[in-house]
């Protein structure tokens, strides 16, 4: 293996890391609202934390399929995972200020 393959995967490896990363933030963050939701009984915004619990599955099972895509995949792969951490985390947000609101 020469340092540019050795550097690349290091790259990759990091980067697969940030988004592990900030995938379990925000389901902590989600676990965090779904007990303030139930403790407030807001059933609305229990099955929105629910309904997003179950897709972080989809974003884990991204996150594995990054790890294993080759140089080919790998950028478009990424790519879409960024978008759904994104649109994972602001749906995280918007949740968190309606629990909040309670």
């Amino acid at each position: 293996m020469n340092i540019e393959t050795m550097e690349a995967n290091a790259t990759k490896h990091a980067i697969h890391d940030k988004l592990e990363s900030q995938i379990k933030t925000a389901e902590a963050k989600l676990q965090t609202l779904k007990a303030r939701a139930e403790a407030a009984k807001a059933d609305v915004e229990i099955k929105a934390i629910v309904d997003l619990l179950t897709r972080k599955e989809e974003l884990h099972r991204k996150l594995q399929e990054l790890k294993k895509s080759g140089e080919a995949r790998w950028e478009i792969v990424k790519a879409d995972l960024v978008l759904r951490i994104a649109t994972f985390e602001k749906a995280v947000e918007r949740i968190e200020a309606k629990v909040k609101a309670l």
